[in-house]
C-alpha cells in the first residue's frame, strides 16, 4: 500500500519549527511492513487541499499533521471536509471533552475553540488526551479505490500518543498478511563514510534482495540493510566482520543509551571527569531516562587548578605534560573513580580550538581515558575535526563508545 504524508503549517517552512513528524511517523509504520513513499510539506491555506488533492490520487493511506486548531489559519479539517464531500457536523460528545478540558484549568470557552469539535460526515474521531483538537479518520471512496485519510494534530506532544494509540491499530486491520521486511542499522564510529563503504560496499550489494543505505555524520556512520530476514542475516555476518571493532550501536539505539542499558544490567555505575568536552558526556548519559540508577556523579573541571582541587591531579603532573597529556587524562579518571566510589569513570581532555594548539598537539587532539574498579586504566589519543562543537560532540561519543565496548568485553 502507499503511503504519503502531508505536513502542514508555515512556521514549518520558516524555519521557525522543526519538523519532527517524519521520523516519529516512519519508525512506527516500518514494523507494520509500510514505508512513507512521499512526504510534502505545504504552508497554511490552500496549498493544503491542493497536496491532498494530488495525494488521494496517487496513494492508499495518507497522513496529515497540523492544521486542525482553534485559529484562522487551521483549515485542515474544512478543506478536507469539502475535497471529500462531507459536510461537517458539531460532535456533542467531543466538545463535551473540550469543554471539561477547559474547566479543569479555569480557562475560558469561546466560539473559536468550538470549531475543534467540528466532525466531517462519517469520520471517526480518534482521541486527544494531550490536547483539544481530536484527530480524525475518513475513509474515501472513488473510482473504485479506497483510500484511508488520517488527519492529526500538529504539535509532536500530541501526535506522537494519538498516531501510535490510535492511528497504528487501524493500519494493522488494514494489512493483508505477510512477510515483513526488516531493517538493521549498524552505527559505525571513527571510520569515513568512503573507508565503510570500501570495506562492506561491494559484497553487500552482492546479495539478491538488500536494499543497502548509508548515513554519514561528523565522525560516525550508520550503515542501514533492509530485506527479509535471510538477507539481512548474511548482510550482517559481512558487516560483523569488516567493521565490527568500530561498530558502536546496533538498530538504532545510541551510545548512550546503550551504555545506560548495559550499566543497569550489570548494576554498575559510571562517574565522568570533563575538560574539553565540558559536561558533554555527563549531558548524554542523563538524557536518558534511568540514568540516576548508574550515574553517580560528573566533574567539569576545565581549569588546571580544578583537576587538582577536585580530582587530585599532581600540579607537578600537569606542569611536566601539560592537561592535554596521557598522564592526565589518567590521573583524571582515577581521581574521578576515587572520588565518586563508581565501577567506571570516564574522562577528557584535549585541544577543541580554534586556538590552543601547537605543532605536537595541534587542535582536535585529545585524550580519553577509561577507569575501572580493580583494574586496569585505559587511555586513548584521538586526533579530531577542528570545528569546536563537532570536536566537543564526537569526543564525548568515543568516551562513550569505548565504556560500552570494555563493558560488553
Amino acid at each position: 500500500m502507499k503511503l504519503e504524508v502531508i505536513n502542514t503549517g508555515s512556521e514549518i517552512l520558516l524555519g521557525n519549527v522543526l519538523n519532527t513528524h517524519v521520523a516519529t511517523l516512519a519508525q512506527g509504520l516500518f514494523p507494520l511492513g509500510l514505508r512513507i513513499d512521499r512526504q510534502i510539506t505545504v504552508p497554511d491555506g490552500d496549498a493544503i487541499g491542493e497536496a491532498l488533492s494530488v495525494a488521494l490520487g496517487r496513494a492508499d493511506i495518507v497522513l496529515v499533521t497540523g492544521g486542525l486548531g482553534p485559529t484562522t489559519d487551521d483549515i485542515t479539517r474544512e478543506l478536507t471536509a469539502e475535497l471529500l464531500g462531507r459536510p461537517l457536523h458539531p460532535d456533542a460528545e467531543v466538545m463535551a471533552t473540550i469543554a471539561a478540558r477547559f474547566a479543569k484549568r479555569n480557562l475560558t470557552l469561546t466560539d473559536r475553540i468550538g470549531r475543534q469539535a467540528q466532525v466531517p460526515e462519517g469520520a471517526l474521531v480518534l482521541p486527544n488526551d494531550n490536547g483539544t483538537a481530536p484527530g480524525l479518520y475518513l475513509k474515501d471512496e472513488r473510482a473504485g479505490k479506497t483510500v484511508h485519510v488520517f488527519l492529526l494534530p500538529g504539535p509532536p506532544r500530541e501526535l506522537k500518543p494519538m498516531f501510535h494509540n490510535s492511528v497504528l491499530p487501524i493500519l494493522k486491520q488494514l494489512l493483508p498478511e505477510g512477510a515483513v521486511n526488516e531493517c538493521r542499522t549498524y552505527h559505525v564510529l571513527g571510520i569515513g563514510e568512503s573507508t565503510v563503504e570500501a570495506l562492506v560496499g561491494e559484497r553487500l550489494l552482492a546479495i539478491p534482495g538488500l536494499e543497502l543505505g548509508y548515513c554519514a555524520r561528523p565522525g560516525e556512520v550508520d550503515v542501514r540493510c533492509i530485506g527479509a530476514r535471510e538477507v539481512v542475516e548474511a548482510a550482517e555476518k559481512i558487516i560483523l566482520e569488516a567493521l565490527g571493532e568500530s561498530i558502536a550501536t546496533r538498530d538504532g539505539v545510541n551510545v548512550e543509551q546503550a551504555v545506560v542499558a548495559a550499566l543497569t544490567r550489570r548494576g554498575e555505575t559510571l562517574a565522568t571527569a570533563e575538560s574539553c568536552t565540558g559536561g558533554g558526556i555527563a549531558n548524554r548519559v542523563t538524557n536518558v531516562s534511568g540514568a540516576s540508577a548508574v550515574f553517580l556523579a560528573g566533574y567539569v573541571t576545565y581549569a588546571n587548578e580544578a583537576k587538582s582541587r577536585d580530582l587530585g591531579v599532581p600540579a607537578e603532573l600537569i606542569a611536566a605534560h601539560g592537561a592535554v597529556s596521557e598522564p592526565v587524562a589518567r590521573a583524571m579518571a582515577e581521581g574521578a573513580l576515587q572520588r565518586a566510589g563508581t565501577d567506571w569513570a570516564l574522562s577528557t581532555t584535549g585541544v577543541a580550538g580554534p586556538t590552543g594548539g601547537t605543532p605536537a598537539k595541534p587542535v582536535g587532539t585529545v585524550f580519553v581515558a577509561l577507569a575501572r574498579k580493580n583494574g586496569p586504566t585505559e587511555v586513548q589519543e584521538h586526533h579530531l575535526v577542528r570545528e569546536r562543537d563537532v570536536f566537543k560532540d564526537i569526543t564525548a561519543r568515543t568516551a562513550l563508545a569505548l565504556l560500552l565496548k570494555q563493558i560488553e568485553a
